[in-house]
C-alpha cells in the first residue's frame, strides 16, 4: 500500500472534532480585507497569488511559511515586507488569520490541512488534495466536523467554459456517454533543456522540515525540485494531470465511484523517477469508461478530454470546446464552439474569498478533491500491484 505520512491518531481525532470552538470568530464584511497565510511557497503558489491579485477582491499575505529561505522572502516581497516568515507552518497557523493557502507537496497536504482546519483558519487546499487512498477519510472529517471552508485545487469547477460543457453533457446535448477519453503530454526534457529549475542552495533549505513523515534520507535535488514523480511524496501523472480530469467527467456523468481500474505504465525517459513517464490507463464506472494516456516528453497536443456521446462528441480542454455532431461533415462541425481567455483559478480564487465571507459551500469542497484524487491512487495501485484491480479490492493491496 501506498506510504502514508500522516495518521490521525486519537489527539489529532478530537482536535479536528472539536473544531467548533476553535473557528475564528471574526465577522466579515463585503468590503474587509482578508488576512491570508501562505504555506508552501513554490511556483504553483505563485500562480495562486497572481490569481488571487486578479480576483478581485482585499486581501493582505501576512505571514508565509516554507522550508526553503529564498521562497520564503519572494513572498515577503510581494506583501511589501509586512508578512512574517516562517519555517515551521505551525507559527503561520498561530497568526490571527481567515484563511491559508496550501500549495506544499503532496505529502504535506492532509497534515497542514487538518492543523490548519484544527486552527480554526478556513484552507485553499492545493490539488490532489490527499497522498494516500486512506487520507480522504481524515480529511472529509476534519472538513465536515468543523464550521471551516475547504477549497480544492480543483479551479476548473470555476471556469466557465468548463461549467458550460458540464451542462451540455447532463442536459443530453451529445446523448449517452459510454466513452471518456482524457489525455496530458507535457515535456520535462525541454523544461530541463531551458535551464530550469534553478539550483537548490542547500544551506537556505531546511531538508529534514521539508521531507516531514516521510523516511529519512539524504538530500536529493530531484527528489526536490520534481517530489511529484516519487511515491514517498506524490503520484505521478495519475494524481498530478488525471485528477484535473477526472474531476470533470465526476461532474459530468454525476458518478465518482470506479468499479475497476488498469494501468500500464513504464519509465523509458527518466528512468530515476519511481513513477511511470509513460502511461495508458483505463477506469471503468457503472455505464462507462475513462481512458487516460500522457507522457513526460512530448507536449504537441498538451491536455483535454473527449466525451464520446451516441450523438456527439464533445471536446474540452483550457482553452475551449467543441461540439462535433455525428452525420455532420466539413465546415459545419463543430455546430457549437466555446474559447476560453482567463484562467479558471482566477474565479476560483475569487470564489473561495466570497465564501469565506459568506461561509457558503464553495465550488470544490472537500467531496470532489477526496474522489478525483481517489480515482488516481486506484489507478496507481493497479499499476504498482498485478495491472489491474478491482475496487474495493476483495483483498487487501
Amino acid at each position: 500500500m501506498l506510504a502514508m505520512p500522516y495518521q490521525l491518531n486519537r489527539r489529532t481525532f478530537i482536535i479536528a472534532g472539536g473544531l467548533t470552538a476553535l473557528a475564528s470568530t471574526r465577522v466579515l464584511g463585503a468590503n474587509d480585507t482578508l488576512r491570508i497565510g501562505v504555506i508552501g511557497a513554490g511556483g504553483r503558489m505563485g500562480d495562486l497569488l497572481n490569481a488571487a491579485d486578479k480576483a478581485g477582491s482585499n486581501y493582505q499575505i501576512v505571514a508565509v511559511s516554507d522550508v526553503y529561505a529564498p521562497r520564503r522572502d519572494a513572498v515577503k516581497k510581494r506583501s511589501n515586507d509586512t508578512a512574517t516568515t516562517h519555517v515551521n507552518y505551525h507559527e503561520v497557523l498561530e497568526q490571527q488569520l481567515d484563511a491559508v493557502l496550501i500549495a506544499s507537496p503532496d505529502h504535506w497536504h492532509v497534515r497542514m490541512a487538518v492543523d490548519a482546519i484544527a486552527a480554526g483558519k478556513d484552507v485553499y487546499l492545493e490539488k490532489p488534495v490527499t497522498h494516500t487512498f486512506e487520507e480522504g477519510a481524515t480529511l472529509t472529517h476534519a472538513v465536515r466536523s468543523s464550521k471551516q471552508i475547504l477549497q480544492c485545487g480543483m479551479q476548473q469547477r470555476s471556469w466557465s467554459h468548463f461549467r458550460d460543457a458540464v451542462e451540455l453533457i447532463q442536459g443530453g446535448s451529445i446523448g449517452r456517454v459510454p466513452q471518456v477519453r482524457t489525455y496530458w503530454w507535457q515535456n520535462y526534457l525541454a523544461y530541463r533543456a531551458s535551464g530550469e529549475p534553478k539550483a537548490i542552495d542547500t544551506q537556505a533549505l531546511d531538508w529534514k522540515q521539508w521531507l516531514g513523515g516521510a523516511p529519512d534520507q539524504p538530500f536529493n535535488e530531484d527528489k526536490f525540485h520534481f517530489w511529484r514523480w516519487y511515491w514517498t511524496f506524490g503520484g505521478g501523472a495519475m494524481t498530478d494531470l488525471f485528477t484535473h480530469w477526472i474531476d470533470i467527467v465526476h461532474w459530468a456523468m454525476k458518478s465518482d465511484q470506479p468499479k475497476d481500474a488498469q494501468m500500464l505504465g513504464d519509465k523509458y525517459i527518466f528512468e530515476q523517477w519511481d513513477c511511470p513517464d509513460t502511461v495508458q490507463a483505463s477506469v471503468r464506472y457503472p455505464g462507462f469508461n475513462v481512458v487516460y494516456e500522457g507522457m513526460m516528453a512530448s507536449s504537441i497536443d498538451d491536455g483535454g478530454l473527449d466525451f464520446r456521446g451516441t450523438e456527439a462528441t464533445l471536446k474540452l480542454n483550457r482553452a475551449g470546446f467543441g461540439v462535433y455532431h455525428e452525420g455532420v461533415a466539413g465546415k459545419d462541425n463543430p455546430v457549437l464552439r466555446a474559447e476560453s481567455f482567463r484562467d479558471g483559478t482566477i474565479d476560483h480564487m475569487r470564489n473561495f474569498f466570497d465564501c469565506i465571507k459568506s461561509r457558503k459551500e464553495p465550488n470544490a469542497p472537500v467531496e470532489t478533491g477526496v474522489a478525483a484524487a481517489r480515482a488516481g491512487h486506484i489507478a496507481n495501485l493497479a499499476y504498482r500491484h498485478t495491472g489491474q484491480i478491482v475496487w474495493p479490492p476483495k483483498t487487501p493491496v
